[in-house]
């Protein structure tokens, strides 16, 4: 297993405390939730592609996190056709309390999909694509087989697209991780989501630690795919406990960070709201601090989600391992991103 050397005493202190948190904390003394600050304000505008995306998922029967998580990227990456494949259905077994899809009994298994999904990803032209599902802890394989059966028919149709799986935590049962390590994804992403002291209270049937196994197993499987991880901001935590996360995450192998603010998808009591917004100066921070810290790539702001830009940060995990190969230090993408996708209204996943 690739393990990174422990951070925590010198990673990025001074970035952090020259940020100055101009940023509103609930409860205050009104006991209002906090205004959407401009910063999160999303252009709606919708174009052609758009409209061809949304009538090509329809047609072929797919459902995408885009939708079903309420993302407020949506018209950007479906005007530049691209989406997140939602595959297993739209009904998840799992309630978080940050997550806009629907939650309940799901019904059965569409073993058509996998073919489905890649032709759609063919007939798009995609490069790089993402798949991700809800959980279904009603299978006794958490949805293993029809992620690596997605896997292997893009790859039938597309050699050259590289596909990247946003995982669940497939009951945390290594021989079903295996299923899918074993059709080699080109990227393994599974969402830490938020920090140990809120994790339960928001994931009730999570488990912080068997997230962090999952993501060491996969290193161990196959060192050499990158694993990548997400989390939002904005549910309660400290930004101390935020950097104590992404040592946990390297600590275990984690290539690839996403960090993007927590916003309410609903007004739905089982929603909670966000009781912070980070600023995009501390969003540049956080993105320092991970660098610091070793991750290849970090895409740190306020609307990131999980495959926002995706195709970007597969690429600019491939340059750096070039150039340590090549013993040259490779730089991540300048500046850090404030947009984002693929996550939810909330999550940074889905």
């Amino acid at each position: 297993m690739a393990v990174s050397h422990d951070h925590r005493a010198t990673a990025s202190r001074p970035a952090v405390a020259a940020v100055k948190t101009r940023a509103h904390v609930l409860p205050d003394e009104s006991g209002e939730t906090p205004r959407r600050p401009d910063w999160l304000k999303v252009k709606l505008s919708s174009g052609p592609n758009y409209r061809d995306v949304k009538n090509l998922l329809r047609m072929e029967r797919l459902h995408t996190v885009c939708e079903e998580a309420r993302c407020p990227n949506i018209f950007e990456c479906f005007e530049h056709r691209t989406a997140t494949f939602m595959i297993l259905g739209n009904v998840c077994t799992w309630a978080c309390r940050y997550c806009a899809v629907e939650t309940g009994t799901p019904h059965g298994l569409d073993l058509g999909e996998p073919v489905r999904v890649a032709e759609t990803v063919a007939r798009l032209g995609l490069s790089h694509v993402v798949i991700t599902s809800v959980t279904r802890d009603d299978l006794p394989d958490g949805g293993a087989w029809a992620f690596a059966a997605c896997i292997e028919q893009i790859r039938k149709r597309l050699p050259r697209c590289s596909v990247e799986v946003l995982i669940p935590d497939l009951r945390r049962r290594r021989e079903n991780l295996e299923i899918v390590m074993r059709a080699r994804p080109d990227i393994l992403n599974h969402n830490i989501e938020t920090v140990p002291r809120l994790f339960r209270a928001m994931r009730p049937k999570g488990d912080y630690e068997g997230s962090l196994r999952l993501l060491a197993q996969a290193k161990e499987m196959a060192p050499e795919i990158p694993t990548k991880s997400g989390m939002m901001v904005g549910l309660g935590e400290t930004f101390d406990e935020v950097l104590a996360t992404m040592d946990d995450l390297r600590r275990v192998g984690v290539d690839i960070l996403t960090i993007g603010q927590y916003l309410r998808p609903t007004s739905q009591a089982r929603h909670v709201p966000a009781f912070r917004y980070w600023t995009p100066d501390e969003f540049r921070a956080l993105r320092e601090a991970g660098l610091a810290r070793g991750f290849t790539h970090v895409e740190a702001g306020p609307l990131v989600r999980s495959s926002y830009h995706a195709w970007q940060q597969a690429e600019d995990y491939r340059k750096a391992r070039e150039a340590a190969t090549a013993g040259v230090a490779g730089p991540s993408r300048p500046g850090g991103a404030d947009g984002a996708t693929g996550a939810g209204g909330g999550s940074a996943t889905g």
